[in-house]
């Protein structure tokens, strides 16, 4: 690749088009967020920057949940009475006081949104796909072909660390090819933990193949060191290149850790960035690395002191999975993180607290793969998908629904039955939350109807709300005090507000379901379970999910806040940022 080629996706035709895309969303979600008020003007809506001379005008539908659906053509910028051209840029400089961004965070801040615009253009090179033939592809062709991120935030391809060479090699949307760099880590300051009935040896072999594991023992061997002194670690190129060459140089001048090389196998980057994918062998694990570069208000670490319960607490979820009749009759199932390697820096250790980005760079987990649970006819999505919206404006959602050949109420209750009513019960029966996002949860799909939901990414993001749960020790990590009104924004927030917001009114928008229609199903579908489990009555009373508003939580006030660390990890409740209300959308029916 030429100096000139790593950057010909910038072209200023692209950069119009990704500009006016973000902005757009901008103004939709920070309206959704009450951090702007757009005002009336005749049949359009206006922003006005911090000067009070310049001026963003749009018209827009206003939908459930809040949710401004903006025109992107009908976008303009004025100042003065001139019209300028959308700059994206300008126009988080513009807001500066509005949006709350102080003088330390903007310039970090525009970083990550001009990776978020460099990222679209790239992804505007790409063949368009239409989302019909997308709705017949394979598992990775669907994860790779997603354009947005997180629906939510609008810096929400930053990235910070990579540079462009990096992105073209490593971001999920480029589709490349990485092998992963393996390490040896000295036992001494190395841990392995894995699920029951997971022993080190027969698993490392399993995963890398005799011939490679005999190769790095020939490296260890060749220095004089012994491959039994030594647990493997898979390291993200990125973090070897970057990080561990430099800040861990001590670790490898000692021969605490030593270079075995690359693996033969060939991986894809997941929509998670640190997550990969086994492409030469599908029905092996996806691998999850450390990865410190700053991304959507975190620096995407693993910590080694974290990685050694992860094992034992998947077990435990999916125990619990396998013994409830409800979970059980909904299909859903987990994928394990089945093992876990950290590192420990002793002397970086000492040096910080147990949150420092520093105790995050040298760890990995193995999660099972969602292909060897498949039965024939069977396909694999991620449930981000459902979000996607072609260069035509058509979705993922709506070619699944046309591909199933069902009506779309129903496509939607089978999909609810799925994925939803687990959250209902896992949240009413045992105080139970995930973090069910579209890129934490697969979708099992036969001919474009939803049987049935995976979830994932389990150690770091479930947790357990009732402050009397009776969990094993090495689970109790996950017990969480969180105030009785805030419970239930667990479904609210979520579910609501982040998924089912974007879903109902991309549906609403191409005429495939009214919004009305969309959320009477999630109605039905919830008075439906809460009608299977009368045991839980007094519970659902509790926590009334028919109640008529909930607070508004928002997501990108916490970025715009600090962008570095979002959420302070000791106390996530209490980071929150609540901001009114909204209508709830079930509440009438």
């Amino acid at each position: 690749m030429t100096l000139a080629d790593a950057v010909a996706h910038l072209s200023p035709e692209r950069w119009e088009k990704a500009n006016r895309h973000l902005i757009r969303k901008a103004l939709a979600e920070f309206a959704h967020e009450r951090l702007i008020t757009p005002e009336k003007d005749g049949d359009a809506y206006v922003v006005r920057g911090d000067d009070g001379l310049t001026s963003y005008r749009f018209t827009a539908v206003r939908r459930a949940l809040d949710h401004w659906r903006i025109d992107p053509d009908s976008l303009s910028r004025t100042r003065d009475g001139a019209e300028l051209p959308l700059v994206a840029l300008d126009f988080f400089v513009e807001l500066k006081d509005t949006l709350g961004l102080s003088d330390e965070i903007l310039p970090v801040y525009l970083e990550e949104i001009s990776s978020t615009l460099s990222g679209t253009c790239y992804k505007l090179t790409k063949p368009q796909v239409p989302a019909a033939e997308l709705a017949r592809s394979g598992f990775q062709a669907i994860e790779t072909g997603m354009t947005e991120g997180h629906p939510c935030f609008v810096a929400n391809n930053g990235r910070l660390g990579f540079g462009i060479h990096a992105y073209l090699s490593y971001a999920p949307e480029t589709a490349s090819p990485v092998r992963l760099v393996w390490l040896a880590a000295h036992r001494s300051r190395a841990a392995f933990t894995a699920g029951v009935g997971i022993e080190y040896e027969t698993f490392v072999r399993e995963e890398l193949g005799e011939a490679t594991v005999e190769r790095f023992h020939g490296v260890l061997r060749e220095q004089g060191l012994d491959p039994a002194d030594y647990l493997f670690i898979p390291v993200h190129p990125w973090q070897w290149w970057n990080k561990l060459t430099v800040t861990f140089a001590a670790e490898v001048a000692r021969r605490n850790l030593v270079c075995l090389g690359e693996g033969d196998d060939e991986y894809l980057a997941q929509q998670s960035i640190r997550t990969f994918f086994n492409r030469s062998h599908p029905e092996k694990h996806y691998v999850k690395t450390a990865l410190s570069v700053l991304n959507m208000g975190f620096m995407r670490g693993l910590s080694a002191a974290y990685m050694e319960a992860t094992p034992a607490i998947n077990d435990w979820l999916a125990q619990l999975v396998e013994g409830d009749t409800v979970l059980k009759s909904t299909g859903l199932t987990i994928i394990r993180e089945r093992a876990a390697v950290g590192y420990r820096h002793l002397e970086y250790e000492k040096a910080t607290d147990r949150y420092s980005p520093y105790r995050k760079m040298l760890a990995a987990l193995w999660r099972e793969s969602p292909v060897a649970g498949l039965q024939e006819g069977e396909s694999l999505a991620t449930m981000a998908s459902l979000l996607h919206v072609d260069h035509e404006g058509a979705s993922f959602a709506a070619a699944l629904i046309e591909r199933s050949g069902l009506a779309p109420a129903q496509w939607l209750r089978q999909y609810l039955r799925a994925y939803f009513v687990p959250l209902l019960h896992s949240f009413y029966a045992y105080d139970l939350v995930y973090m069910p996002h579209g890129e934490n949860v697969i979708l099992v799909l036969r001919d474009g109807a939803v049987q049935r939901a995976i979830y994932k990414d389990i150690a770091e993001e479930i947790a357990v709300m009732d402050p009397d749960a009776v969990l094993p020790p090495e689970v109790r990590r996950i017990r969480v005090e969180v105030p009785e009104d805030k419970k239930l924004l667990s479904i609210f927030t979520d579910v609501f507000d982040c998924f089912f917001r974007f879903l109902a009114a991309n549906l609403a928008d191409e005429g495939v379901l009214e919004e009305d229609d969309f959320w009477r199903t999630v109605a039905d579908v919830t008075r439906e379970y809460q009608a299977s489990v009368p045991e839980l009555a007094e519970k659902f009373e509790r926590y009334d999910l028919f109640a008529p508003e909930f607070a508004l939580s928002c997501l990108n006030r916490l970025q715009l806040r600090d962008n570095r660390q979002m959420v302070d990890l000791a106390d996530p409740s209490g980071a929150l940022q609540l901001i009114g209300t909204l209508d709830n959308p079930v509440a009438r029916f």
